[in-house]
């Protein structure tokens, strides 16, 4: 019987980071590199948010309505 193995298949953005992350020489240089990460997906993030409040999708009364809304699961005692 052939046995198959499964090959995990990476994009452009994935083989960069294993580059930049096995290239690391210290644990303060991996903090670092998380800092930069966290920074670039804060900032894209921020950057939606700001389309959307310009684009009336979201506004003051929607931010209320987050802030007082319950979206846990329920579960069954």
């Amino acid at each position: 019987m052939e046995q198959t193995v499964d090959r995990t298949v990476f994009n452009e953005a994935q083989l960069a980071l294993l580059n930049a992350f096995s290239s690391l020489t210290s644990e303060k240089d991996l903090l670092l590199l998380k800092q930069a990460i966290s920074e670039f997906f804060a900032k894209r993030a921020d950057e939606e948010m700001e389309k959307l409040w310009e684009s009336g999708e979201w506004n003051q009364q929607t931010l209320e309505d987050l802030r007082t809304a319950h979206y846990r699961t329920p579960y069954k005692k």
